[in-house]
């Protein structure tokens, strides 16, 4: 390292990220600590300051390192800090900051919750934020920001959001492309309108009775959980959409057209079965499928699906490669009428990869139909699994049923397999 000329040497250095590293790198040499200077990116880990007895609080040691660093173009903080202190450090280093990566720790410290300002309204004076990352944020009034014009990429995990709050901070950011809430609680309606959001991925607690409201042209994939409503515009370019309710039902779903979309998965508890048809009907150009819904019905009352006729399910996916599905919807898939007039020339031309979850001997009969019909009729399948989750009866219907997949899965043992 000696005989390396200087901008080697802050090159070399200017790759550390660790802020406890750095700090020891300082008393190595003048030289080295003359380097440090240059670098571009700073961490602090969560037990950055766990055996620290020094007079210096842990807010003005963030501040000193930070503070001596020309550029810094992407802060991490994990480890504890307070409103003064991120006012502090984003005071010297707010301008050239691009990417920066917070644990707020709102939900869990009631001094924080109560600080004013909030930790939140100084992110505003990182104003060139290209990337933004929360961790255990309280946003229960809207955060007096100004407009992030660089911000593309926007995510907050583990969060306690009223409406207006985040309403208010979605248009203080108006060109993301990337937008991520995950564990987030405490809304009931949102709204989203971004020209330039290309993929947006929404995961929210509670009674799963959340209404959305999208408008996004440029939206290339959707992810959402937790919500009963579901109304989207812009939807051309979707090519990958995933929508499931955990702890609530999912009454209705309205999209523009989805000419693009190539991956749909549908999951929860209960669907309205008018919402699972339109689903199936929009996505009839998909090449992977995943259905895994256990109930249907209206209303309160969890009611088993119609059947599914099986020539026009895969007439209806000409493209599907792929197909997930499980419990409830498998047994509704039936095939016993509808194939007993079956064009000579039906095939299932595109699929190659099926897996089929089964918890119950009931219906053992069409169920064993469908799974021959898909070996029959499925001219370039390579995989078929069965997966056999918790099949409990006393009756003996449940070997019986057990034995006939083994058979099944003997005869054609090139291509199914058990898990």
């Amino acid at each position: 390292m000696d005989s390396l000329p200087d901008a080697i040497i802050q090159y070399i250095l200017s790759h550390m990220t660790n802020a406890r590293d750095v700090a020891v790198c300082n008393c190595v040499s003048k030289r080295w600590k003359d380097s440090t200077p240059y670098i571009k990116s700073l961490y602090f880990p969560r037990n950055s300051f766990d055996s620290h007895s020094g007079e210096s609080s842990p807010d003005v040691i963030v501040c000193r390192i930070v503070s001596s660093i020309v550029r810094l173009e992407e802060l991490v903080v994990y480890s504890p800090f307070t409103s003064a202190g991120l006012a502090s450090w984003l005071s010297s280093i707010g301008p050239s900051l691009r990417r920066l990566e917070l644990r707020m720790d709102n939900l869990v410290d009631l001094q924080a919750c109560q600080d004013s300002p909030s930790k939140l309204e100084y992110l505003k004076s990182a104003e060139k934020l290209e990337s933004l990352k929360l961790w255990g944020v309280l946003m229960t009034h809207s955060p007096r920001w100004d407009v992030f014009q660089k911000l593309k990429n926007l995510e907050i995990v583990g969060a306690k959001l009223e409406d207006p709050a985040l309403n208010s901070a979605l248009r203080a950011c108006p060109n993301l492309s990337n937008l991520l809430l995950l564990g987030c609680e405490g809304l009931t309606s949102v709204s989203i309108e971004l020209k330039h959001l290309e993929q947006c991925k929404l995961d929210f607690y509670g009674l799963g009775n959340c209404s959305l409201m999208i408008n996004s042209p440029k939206l290339q994939l959707l992810e959402v959980q937790g919500f009963s409503w579901i109304r989207a515009r812009g939807t051309s370019s979707l090519t990958s959409l995933s929508i499931a309710n955990n702890a609530g039902r999912v009454y209705m779903v309205d999209f523009d057209k989805l000419g693009s979309l190539e991956s749909l998965s549908i999951r929860g508890v209960q669907w309205c079965w008018d919402a699972i048809s339109k689903m199936l009907e929009w996505g009839s150009e998909v090449k992977h499928l995943y259905m895994k819904v256990e109930f249907t019905g209206d209303f309160d009352a969890l009611e088993p699906f119609p059947e599914i006729d099986f020539v026009e399910f895969f007439n209806h996916h000409p493209k599907l490669q792929k197909f997930d599905i499980h419990g409830a919807m498998f047994a509704a898939l039936c095939p016993k009428n509808s194939i007993k007039n079956v064009d000579p020339d039906f095939v299932i031309s595109c699929l190659e990869e099926v897996s089929v979850l089964v918890r119950s001997p009931l219906n053992a009969e069409q169920k064993m139909n469908t799974l021959e019909s898909l070996i029959k009729y499925g001219k370039n399948l390579k995989t078929l699994v069965i997966k056999i989750l918790r099949m409990k009866s006393s009756h003996s219907s449940a070997d019986d049923f057990f034995d006939e997949i083994c058979k099944f899965r003997y005869l054609n043992r090139k291509i199914v397999r058990i898990e």
